[in-house]
């Protein structure tokens, strides 16, 4: 039975949105948290406040028992990324009813990870950032785990994010100004949007969850594999060679974890899923 509580989507853009209108289909009150609210889905019941300001976060309603929290700095940079991952998960987390919260997922990144030559990785990997972005996130998965302990505190550590209207890399590959490694080979982690946002209502529900989950599809591929499937479908030039993309490490992700709790892709493999986006020009 769904809970009479609203779920709070702090921080609800497009993946907060798409499981905004997930958990509504199966019943689910939401209450979408974001700066600008007219900016949301219609449809979707929008709280507007910066998680940077607690005093805009003051009049949230009392009673709420699960949130997500997924912000989107203002830049990328280490000061905006504080302001909202830090800073403005502290003021959440003090704005809300602590003892009455069952569940707060923090959606980070495999940023966090660093450099491991194309090995596997896993939630029992130590994280080593290379950049700000992952020693924040991972400073900030600390502190929620440190406000709420595990299985009330769960993190979603999201691989690289694409679906509809994230279409750059297709830009790059029909304009011919994609380019990519190949010896030795760079794995490219990839989640489609809808997947993260099922994944994402399935931690919420979870019982007994753990603290860490990979977010990832089940097939890393080294990146000149994708790139050139991806031509294919285009009907475009293959990419020409390349250096690596920087600061994010060479690594293929495990989704072993989360997939054992209950959750599969509706697209476990990246080069369906780009297919299924109608890439094909004709």
């Amino acid at each position: 039975m769904p809970d009479a509580a609203p779920v709070l989507i702090a921080g609800c853009g497009d993946v907060g949105m798409r499981l905004a209108a997930l958990l509504q289909v199966h019943g689910q009150r939401v209450l979408c948290l974001r700066r600008n609210v007219a900016a949301l889905a219609p449809g979707l019941p929008g709280f507007a406040a910066d998680l940077a300001d607690a005093a805009s976060l003051r009049a949230l309603p009392r009673g709420i028992r699960r949130v997500v929290f997924l912000p989107a700095p203002l830049a990328r940079e280490a000061v905006a990324y504080r302001t909202v991952y830090l800073a403005g998960l502290a003021n959440l987390l003090d704005a809300l009813d602590e003892p009455a919260l069952q569940r707060c997922v923090l959606v980070t990144s495999s940023a966090v990870y660093g450099e491991h030559a194309g090995a596997w990785v896993d939630e029992d990997t130590p994280p080593a950032p290379l950049g700000f972005n992952g020693a924040i996130l991972l400073a900030a998965e600390a502190l929620l785990l440190a406000r709420l302990g595990e299985s009330r505190g769960v993190v979603l550590r999201l691989a690289g994010l694409y679906g509809p209207g994230r279409t750059q890399l297709l830009d790059d590959l029909r304009n011919g100004t994609a380019r990519v490694p190949r010896d030795p080979p760079f794995y490219a982690n990839r989640i489609q949007v809808d997947d993260a946002a099922a994944a994402l209502a399935h931690l919420l529900a979870l019982p007994d969850a753990a603290s860490v989950y990979l977010g990832v599809d089940d097939t890393p591929l080294p990146l000149h594999e994708l790139y050139a499937a991806l031509a294919q479908q285009l009907r475009a030039p293959a990419p020409g060679i390349g250096p690596p993309p920087p600061g994010i490490g060479n690594k293929r992700l495990r989704n072993a974890r989360l997939r054992a709790s209950g959750w599969a892709p509706r697209w476990p493999d990246t080069r369906a899923g780009y297919a299924a986006l109608r890439v094909d020009p004709a």
